[in-house]
Order: C-alpha cells, then structure tokens, then sequence
C-alpha cells in the first residue's frame, strides 16, 4: 500500500504514516457523496449552514491540538498557527451567512409574468488544497460549496494530511454520512480525483497543476474554481512613508516563510529613495530569525520541503550571477531541516529566475525604476500572474491612478492587501480561473436557473 510519510521539517524526522486512498476508495467516495447529495440539497439552506457552523466551537476547542498539527506538519511558527485556527473560527458563522445572502430566491417582474432566480448545488464538488494555510484555504473552499447543497471530497496536500483530516472529522461530527468525503495522497490521488465522477473542482495551489486540472476538466466541461500563484509587486515611489512601506516589504515578504500565494515577491524603488529603502529592509530583515517554529524565537519556521529550499536556494544564486546585490543571508544554514535564513537581493535584473518565476521563501526582492509612472507600472505588470500588488505614494491622486493600472485582483495603496468583508479574493490572469469569497464567489458552487410563470 502506498503511504504519505508525514515528515517534520524542521528536524527531517518521520513521525506518521498515512495510507493513501486507492482509486477503488476514491472511486466509493465519490460514489457516497452522489448518493448523499440529493437529500442534502434538499435540506433548507439554514438547516445545512446550523450544522456547518457548528465547526466553529469545535475549531475553539481543537485549537492547541490543531495548531500543533500543523507547525510539525509544515513548519508555520507555532503563534502564527494559533492564529489561523482562532482566526477561521471567528470567521465560520460569518462566511455561512454570506454564502445564505447569496443563494436568496430573487425576483424579477416583466409584463404579465414573474421570473424567479434560484441557485442549484452542482452536484459533487472536488476539493483539492495546499498546505501553506493547511486551515484556511480548505475552508474557503468547503463552507461555500456545503453550504450551498453540494457534497465533497476533500483531498489535502501531502504535506498536511493530518491537519486535514482533523478538519474533516471535525465537520463529520455533524453532517450526514457521505456529505463531505476524505480522500488521500500525492499527485497521483489529486488526478484521480479530478478524473472522477465529479462536477466541479475547486483548488488552490501552484500555476502548473491548475494548467493541469484545466485541461482534465475540459473533457466533460467540469466546473472550476481556481486559486493559482502570484508573482505580487509593490511599487514605491520616493514620496512615500518609507520606514512604513520597508516594514511592509519586509513582513509580506517574509512571513510563513515567503509560503504565500499573495506574499510581495518583487519590489521597485523610485531610483532616489533605493539605497535608503534597502538599507531600512536590511535592517528590519535582519530580526526575522529562523528557526523551529515551537521555538519563540523564531519568526520564520522552516520551508516545507527539502525540494522547495532548493528552489529559494536557485534563485537566489541565479540573480547574483545575473548581477544582483546579495546584501543579507543567501546561505543555507548546515544541520537538519529545510531552513533559509531571511534574504535580501538588490538591482536584481528583470531576467533573473527571481523576478520571472514564483519563489515561496524568504526573499525580499530589490529592483529599481527612475520614477516615472508609466514605467513604474509597466515592470510591475511585466509577468504573466495578477494576484496583489502594493503601490505606496505619499499622492493619493497618483497611488489611486496606479492602483487602477495594476493587473492584479486586489491592489494595497499605502498598505498592504485587504478588502471590506463580503469582497470576493481575485486571481487575476494566470493567478486564477473563477474566484473565492464575497457573494459572488459563494455563487459559483451553484448553476443560476430561471422560473418564469405566467
């Protein structure tokens, strides 16, 4: 039988085994939530959001044991980790009542006849989901498409099976036999699972895999929810506060150990303020110490995998050949674990590995332009992903001109990203196919369908 080994990587050490799902398991999971959804669609949709929400005292009460999962599962800096859990907690009741606001029966009237707008579950949905916020990013993906009167099967990442399938156990607790399905593994698992008796796949994770799923789902036009990578630019002109936009640089650049879809990966400096900037990130970089994420010490835990150091540790030796400034870390300590220390690159050249392609680690990233906005603009967009981007001026009239020009799904002036609640998450371009959150995201685990009577 083939086995997930769940590996601790800050020590390299083994500490549990997990079978994975053969594709006759798959292929029972999936059959028992087909059976299982027509009846779950069928419940009113407060009745189904009741029982969801009851995941949120269960998350409360879970908290250490969830939170300890993951740091030894991926690395998260264990703080760090209690927030996610305490955060998603608070936001359970609130995204169900979200998801209740957006499949409300509307009505349209027009001559003699009266149309009403309903919204159907899809059916089954595949939820397939990564491990850099082994909490967050399943539930965005699993509150809107239960809630909605879809059934699921939930395949996390590898690298956090058991925090998965906490996640999953938890959720069992109150729902019906076969609403939510857990299945598990690598790839292999995930291509199954998308070649399988499902309606529609809902992912986040790299670029490639979801080319991948793309192209899988196009033989029965499955439908698709896609939250990709990003390649995120701040802009900095010299106007700007620049201790407070370092400190942003430095923190979006660095936390979770630069493991973030939405992290700032590439920073351009108005050419007056670029040696004064760098030397503001250099020295806040300088705090990020890494280390076991159990340890309070530490602000940065260690990558996930051997693998993914590897390709920090690439890229940050391709932009120094290619001309860059390496002017903090870019060793890789000795011992046990997947550490990088904290990095920061300056002048790094658009050609660089760096610059072109998705990092996940903590680099901070240095580049300049002359000042001039439409060339500001112009480097900030040169790439093929659209998730954030960051532009800090101390002219409201230009950071909101700016802000429009960026191609990306969610824009910071003078601050990094966040919307209002209710506003849906973005990916723009490569960085997404279909969007997650906010009413309209909720929407689409469902078909609209019209009843018009005379």
């Amino acid at each position: 039988m083939s086995m997930i080994h769940d590996v601790d990587p800050a020590t390299g050490e083994p500490f549990a085994e997990i079978p994975c799902t053969t594709p006759a398991e798959l292929a029972a999971a999936v059959a028992r939530a087909r059976a299982a959804q027509p009846a779950w669609a069928a419940m009113p949709a407060n009745e189904r959001a009741e029982l969801i929400g009851r995941l949120a005292d269960d998350l409360v009460t879970h908290t250490a044991e969830i939170a300890e999962l993951i740091t030894r599962e991926m690395g998260k800096v264990h703080k760090d980790a209690l927030g996610e859990v305490q955060g998603y907690a608070k936001n359970v009741p609130l995204e169900l009542q979200e998801v209740l606001q957006a499949i409300e029966p509307e009505r349209f009237e027009g001559g003699a006849s009266e149309t009403v707008l309903v919204r159907e579950p899809l059916g089954v949905v595949a939820a397939i989901t990564p491990w850099n916020f082994p909490v967050g990013m399943p539930l965005s993906i699993l509150i809107p498409a239960l809630a909605t009167g879809n059934t699921v099967v939930f395949k996390p990442s590898e690298h956090v099976p058991l925090v998965g399938a906490k996640l999953a156990e938890l959720l069992n607790k109150h729902l019906p036999a076969g609403v939510l399905e857990l299945v598990q593994g690598e790839g292999a698992v995930g291509a199954q699972l998308v070649d399988s008796d499902v309606d529609m796949i809902g992912f986040v994770g790299s670029r490639a895999t979801g080319q991948h799923i793309m192209t899988a789902a196009a033989r029965d036009l499955k439908r698709l929810v896609l939250e990709l990578g990003g390649k995120d630019p701040m802009v900095v002109f010299g106007d700007a506060d620049l201790d407070a936009a370092a400190e942003s640089a430095v923190r979006h650049s660095l936390r979770n150990t630069g493991q973030v879809c939405c992290a700032v990966e590439r920073v351009y400096i108005e050419d007056s303020v670029a040696d004064d900037f760098a030397a503001r990130v250099v020295a806040k970089a300088r705090d990020w110490a890494h280390g076991n994420g159990f340890e309070e010490s530490s602000k940065m835990g260690p990558l996930v995998s051997r693998e993914q150091r590897d390709k920090v540790e690439a890229q940050v030796k391709d932009a120094v050949e290619r001309g860059a400034a390496l002017l903090l870390g870019g060793t890789t300590p000795d011992g046990a674990g997947n550490f990088y220390p904290a990095t920061v690159l300056a002048n790094v050249p658009a050609d660089a590995q760096v610059v072109r392609d998705e990092t996940f680690g903590p680099v901070v990233c240095l580049s300049r332009f002359s000042g001039d906005e439409d060339e500001a603009v112009a480097q900030a967009n040169d790439t093929p992903y659209g998730l954030g981007a960051n532009v800090w001026t101390g002219d409201k009239e230009r950071g909101a001109r700016v802000a429009t020009r960026l191609k990306a799904g969610q824009v910071g002036v003078n601050r990094y990203l966040g919307g209002a609640p209710g506003t849906p998450w973005v990916g723009a371009r490569q960085s997404g196919f279909g969007f997650l959150g906010g009413i309209e995201g909720h929407r689409q685990f469902t078909t609209p369908k019209t009843i018009c009577t005379a």
